[in-house]
């Protein structure tokens, strides 16, 4: 499945199921940060519903809002995982710069809306 059909499966998702108080674009825009390669490429570890060729090396990106019922904490381990486990392979995505804080808060929607 290409970025662009991935990122219209989201799309579509999201729209179908509805978002709350958060606008349906952040998500939008958090799903495609986490499908692309050159960015978040969250879908390289992670499985991700609805998505194709995801990986199975991280803990699946399911059932998120029971998983962190704090927000924030998800927020600080996309940030930087190796606050809370010095040997994550995940890379710290806010420590090192690699996405800008609005990046990652379009993440951090996209992967709580799972």
């Amino acid at each position: 499945m290409s970025r662009l059909a991935l990122q219209s499966a989201l799309a579509a998702w999201v729209m179908m199921t509805g978002c709350g108080a958060i606008a349906e674009s952040d998500i939008e825009k958090g799903a495609a940060i986490a499908a692309d390669p050159d960015q978040g490429n969250c879908l390289s570890c992670h499985f991700v519903p609805g998505g194709e060729m995801t990986g199975t090396v991280a803990p699946p990106l399911i059932q998120m809002k029971l998983r962190y019922p704090d927000k924030s904490r998800l927020r600080e381990q996309i940030w930087d995982a190796t606050v809370r486990n010095p040997e994550s392979v995940m890379p710290p995505y806010g420590r090192h710069a690699v996405l800008s804080e609005q990046q990652i808060d379009w993440i951090l929607e996209y992967v709580y809306s799972l």
